[in-house]
């Protein structure tokens, strides 16, 4: 004979206790020992700790990006503020009020430009990343790129594959030469 366990739960729980009881061959005491058997079960824990691994992981790495984006933002930002100071000469008494017109013009259209960026899904920074990354070109000449193609392509298991880019994806032989040619 099996222990007795007398418990008090919501009447949430026990309405869905007895939903789940009135199946065929299902006792209102079975479905509290499987729901018991899968809370204490080691398996049950270590597919919740690996959902929550896999979700800090993302998490880690969606930060570790907002860190990187926010890092560049104010380096740019202060980079401006101090060229923009040291080239920006004070302005006469006489011209300030023409000077703040026109720079209330400007702060009206660069607020409309970012406007209009936003809404269109660009990213300067992704554009100014791009534009700056290192292409292999700059470290190898002509000559070495065709060595390194050469052995990695002796190197691949078929011995006919072409070049990759870096992100994996099989290049066609003409985006290759377009990229370095």
């Amino acid at each position: 004979m099996k222990p007795r366990l007398n418990v008090h739960v919501a009447h949430e729980l026990f309405e869905k206790v007895e939903i789940a009881a009135k199946r065929p061959g299902v006792t209102k005491a079975a479905v509290v020992e499987a729901a018991l058997l899968g809370f204490f079960s080691k398996e049950f824990d270590d597919q919740r700790d690996g959902a929550l691994i896999r979700r800090l992981d993302r998490l880690t790495r969606q930060y570790e990006r907002v860190e990187r984006n926010l890092s560049i933002t104010a380096e740019t930002l202060a980079l401006y503020i101090r060229f923009f100071l040291t080239v920006t000469p004070p302005l006469p008494n006489a011209d300030q009020d023409a000077a703040r017109a026109l720079g209330k013009e400007r702060f009206e259209y660069f607020t409309t430009q970012l406007a209009r960026r936003l809404a269109g899904g660009k990213n300067m920074i992704r554009d100014i990343l791009e534009e700056v990354s290192a292409d292999e070109s700059e470290f190898f000449t002509e000559k070495e790129l065709e060595a390194l193609r050469a052995v990695k392509t002796a190197a691949s298991p078929s011995g006919d594959e072409g070049p990759n880019k870096p992100n994996g994806e099989a290049a066609t032989p003409d985006a290759t030469e377009a990229e370095h040619g």
